[in-house]
């Protein structure tokens, strides 16, 4: 009888459960918060925002985004310190442009060691896709958008997901190797934001540390790759984004460098015209590596 009364009153499972309402915002885009998408026992629920475009002919691709925070902090809604001000934000734009975006939280490295930030983010696209006919998306048609730990994760989205592939992925300023020093970054320390990841230093942990570096995940049928990078970065040297393209281009996948002169990381030393830019960039690459 306990049991089937735990049965009873627990909340309905994510893939079936209520979508909340929508409000909506200029050119007919509709915003749902929080949402949940995925449940872990002993946790707290997993929860995305969603911006749905105007209605159109045929189901919208969708922006997977991926926030930053050193896989220890940070917010599902939120694109970096520059975009924080825009109005309209930037998932608004992104959803005007025809996508959907969803911006997950995934479970941060005080709650869990990784794999689980990516596993959530699976969990993230297996949602979309039980929900697509409701959402209006086409949850097959997606690109993985994030920024520094974000687009860490993004990248492995891209490189490891098969069932359905990624069409793409955005990436910015983030680690793609968590095997080799490259300073600050040392393998040797358990209380970096990569050691938190993995529970241990990544040199004592160097399979853990290789499954959870893009760099080491590369292979010939990667999706396209858009990877920005500010060349005075001071918390995750540019190399990561120079030798992640270039792995990719061996591979013989598609890949788009572009170092960023004068800007530090989250676009630190870089005027609001010059993010708008690599925002405006980003946008363009999606839209065109998802035919919109």
């Amino acid at each position: 009888m306990t049991d089937e009364l735990r049965k009873l009153i627990a909340a309905p499972h994510p893939e079936h459960a209520p979508l909340p309402p929508a409000a909506e915002r200029a050119g007919g885009i509709r915003v749902l918060r929080g949402v949940p998408y995925g449940t872990v026992e002993g946790g707290r629920p997993l929860e995305l925002d969603l911006w749905l475009p105007a209605s159109a002919a045929r189901p919208a691709p969708v922006v997977l985004f991926a926030h930053g925070g050193g896989w220890r902090r940070g917010r599902r809604d939120d694109m970096g310190v520059h975009t924080r001000r825009w109005t309209p934000t930037p998932f608004e734009r992104i959803a005007a442009a025809g996508f959907a975006v969803a911006a997950a939280d995934y479970r941060l490295s005080g709650e869990a060691a990784f794999p689980a930030q990516l596993d959530d983010l699976r969990t993230a696209l297996h949602w979309l896709g039980v929900r697509a006919a409701q959402l209006g998306i086409a949850a097959e048609r997606t690109l993985a958008w994030g920024e520094s730990a974000g687009g860490h994760l993004a990248a492995l989205l891209a490189l490891t997901h098969r069932d359905p592939p990624l069409a793409g992925a955005v990436v910015w300023y983030a680690p793609a190797d968590l095997t080799t020093a490259r300073p600050p970054f040392d393998p040797a320390e358990p209380a970096t934001p990569e050691g938190l990841l993995l529970s241990a230093a990544p040199a004592t942990s160097p399979a853990r540390a290789r499954a959870a570096s893009p760099l080491h995940q590369v292979h010939a049928d990667a999706p396209p790759f858009l990877l920005v990078h500010g060349e005075q970065d001071r918390l995750v040297s540019v190399s990561h984004s120079r030798d992640l393209a270039a792995a990719l281009r061996k591979a013989g996948a598609p890949a788009e460098l572009r170092t960023v002169p004068g800007a530090d990381h989250g676009w630190h030393g870089l005027g609001d015209a010059g993010v708008a830019e690599i925002f405006a960039a980003s946008l363009e690459f999606a839209a065109t590596t998802l035919r919109i």
